[in-house]
């Protein structure tokens, strides 16, 4: 019973975390901003740090169900 809202948390975060790499990762690739009004340096760091977080966050919640 407990599992169903782990894999539902863990799934949204994991597919959160990649999506936001994935679009971080386009826009860098075409050197677009990855934030407008922000350091283009600042701003792809934080995105790329929270794709991460949110991926490992992810895969964290699903391995531990």
């Amino acid at each position: 019973m407990e599992s169903g809202p782990a894999v539902f948390a863990g799934t949204v975060f994991a597919l959160f975390g990649a999506a936001l790499l994935l679009w971080t990762g386009a826009r860098v690739l075409h050197r677009a901003p990855v934030a407008h009004g922000v350091s283009p340096v600042a701003s792809t760091a934080l995105a790329t740090v929270f794709g991460v977080l949110f991926l490992v966050l992810g895969v964290w919640c699903l391995t531990h169900i």
